[in-house]
């Protein structure tokens, strides 16, 4: 090498491969070689010192395989350089099926890191890759049996630099990746004319046009006149057609068997059509047939056959010289053509359909009649609630309890909530109007005595009118008591009127000798049959009584902790009034 000239370093790599998966029985045998020439200028060869390296990284080599390198000089001394490296063997891959699922079991060392990555192998086009993880000794992967499809491949390779991946496609000829293929592939309309198929792999079909009829019939295949075309898996398709329609669909087979089918046109122009598809064939010397598909075939127009389409023969072939039909395909041998059939199905159902006119109004005069009881019914019972506007505190407790009663089905009319149209009408006229309204629609008055509305009322019982109490403009209890106390006084309160209190507040005894001819129920220890009361006269008591008056409570039960017991001060309203509780 001292020379001054060039060396010259050849590296010949080669490997002889026998690899495979031993439960599969597959092997593939591989030996190659490279050679490498490396020139280094004399001037840097000084003896005794390293001139350089060379680092190779491009070779690959498989799994379990061995690499042979050696070097020499040219022209070739005695000494040569030989190294053999072993790599590390090739996992085995073992396939198996438990139940639905499947195993993929690789039998590898514990201190083997390598890589594992699932893919859809595809005829045209790079891989898709499904899955990939890095892993570490014996592995088991569980794949569910709806994963399968027969370009399901797996590929494996050590965590190593130059490392060869391995490549295994174990579910080919799996009859459950061929079932999952046709249900993954689904068409997809792309225009008027233009569809593809897509799929996981690659699969060999056929597609052909065919025309469904509304009432649950098979798709009749449309060849002839059209052919059925070959379908390649995300290839844009096309079929010769004009205009589309929503029982124009396509069929797709394999094998000579019916894998998928789909009105693709149905999504844009909407669900299936009464129509009836004519067949032209186009002949020699202008000569052209129409026919109508039916179900059984087929049939010559014009034709004495007593099919539906022939007795309507003569009305098609007016409707088609007339251009009342849409032409779907044109060819030279022929062209399809769809002609509605709406108009003819009026014309021989027309009295069918005025008898159903009589009978329709009829029901409607019937239900009509009992409009009025319904619509209450669905809205639910009108509840007007009448109370005495003792305190602030007190206000907050009815207007907690209007509210809980308005999640049942129940209107609740409360003056809290009409402040604005109490002002501008006054609280006679609005009570009176509230009144009014609320018994013409079946409902029910509710009076929620306190310590003050039974004070109220015994004014009223005494001397015929209110005394100058410290009630405010807004007390519509104080001026209802004018119209009140004649419903009561001529006994039509009973069925229209409720009386409730709190307990705690007022005792039911307390309340007036006449004001007790209608119930009069202690909350919230009474919510039950208080609901029941407000429901309905003839309604049927609902099974979901306590679970209403159980919510109720809980919505309560808030505004009762907060008046009864407010937070530093003596409760309000205790011990006011006739028959005011303990507080207990």
């Amino acid at each position: 090498m001292g020379t001054g000239k060039s060396l010259k370093m050849r590296k010949s790599l080669e490997e002889q491969l026998t690899q495979g998966w031993r439960s599969l029985g597959m092997a593939y045998p591989t030996a190659r070689c490279v050679l490498l020439e490396v020139q280094v200028p004399a001037a840097l060869v000084q003896f005794g010192q390293s001139v350089g390296s060379v680092v190779y990284d491009c070779f690959e080599a498989a799994l379990g395989s061995e690499v042979r390198i050696w070097s020499y000089t040219q022209p070739r001394y005695e000494k040569e350089l030989n190294h053999t490296q072993q790599l590390p063997a090739l996992p085995w891959l073992n396939v198996s099926a438990d139940g639905d699922n499947v195993h993929l079991v690789l039998n590898v060392s514990e201190e083997q890191h390598f890589g594992l990555s699932l893919y859809w192998n595809q005829v045209q086009g790079p891989p898709k890759p499904r899955w990939h993880k890095n892993l570490t000794g014996p592995q088991i992967i569980t794949l569910n049996h709806t994963d399968l499809v027969p370009c399901l491949c797996i590929q494996v390779w050590p965590l190593e630099p130059d490392s060869v991946r391995t490549n295994i496609c174990p579910f080919r000829e799996d009859p459950r990746a061929h079932r999952n293929l046709w249900q993954a592939a689904r068409l997809r309309l792309l225009t008027l004319q233009s569809w593809l198929l897509d799929a996981p792999c690659w699969l060999p079909a056929e597609a052909a046009l065919c025309w469904r009829a509304p009432g649950g019939d098979p798709c009749q295949p449309l060849v002839p006149p059209l052919s059925w075309e070959n379908v390649t898996v995300d290839k844009v398709l096309e079929f010769p057609l004009l205009k589309g329609h929503p029982n124009l669909c396509v069929q797709v087979n394999s094998s000579e068997k019916l894998q998928l089918q789909e009105c693709l046109w149905a999504d844009s122009l909407g669900p299936l059509k009464d129509d009836v598809l004519l067949l032209e064939t186009r002949g020699p010397q202008d000569n052209r047939s129409l026919c109508a598909l039916e179900p059984s075939g087929c049939t010559s127009l014009p034709s004495k056959a007593s099919t539906r389409a022939a007795r309507l023969g003569e009305y098609l072939l007016q409707d088609l010289q007339s251009g009342q039909c849409l032409q779907l395909w044109d060819d030279d041998l022929g062209a399809l053509w769809a002609c509605p059939m709406d108009k003819y199905i009026h014309k021989r159902w027309a009295l069918v359909w005025l008898a159903c006119l009589l009978f329709a109004a009829a029901l409607s005069l019937i239900l009509l009649l009992k409009k009025d009881h319904a619509k209450a019914a669905a809205r639910g019972r009108a509840a007007l609630l009448l109370y005495s506007a003792d305190d602030s505190g007190f206000e907050r407790l009815v207007g907690a309890l209007a509210s809980a009663l308005c999640q049942l089905p129940l209107r609740v009319a409360v003056d809290l909530w009409s402040r604005r149209e109490l002002s501008a009408q006054g609280p006679v006229a609005w009570f009176h109007a509230q009144r009014r309204q609320t018994l013409q629609e079946g409902g029910v008055v509710v009076l929620l005595f306190s310590p003050g509305a039974v004070a109220l009322c015994s004014e009223w019982l005494q001397d015929g009118v209110s005394g100058p109490g410290a009630h405010g403009p807004h007390d519509a209890f104080r001026a209802s008591l004018s119209c009140v106390l004649p419903d009561f006084l001529q006994g039509r309160a009973p069925g229209s009127y409720v009386g409730a209190c709190f307990d705690r507040l007022l005792h039911p005894d307390a309340v007036p000798a006449l004001f007790r001819t209608v119930p009069v129920f202690t909350l919230p220890s009474q919510l039950p049959d208080f609901l029941g009361a407000l429901q309905q006269p003839r309604a049927p008591r609902s099974g979901r009584l306590l679970e209403r008056a159980e919510q109720v409570s809980r919505a309560l039960q808030p505004a009762l902790d907060s008046y009864f017991h407010p937070p530093g001060t003596p409760a309000p309203g205790r011990g006011v009034g006739p028959g005011a509780g303990d507080g207990t």
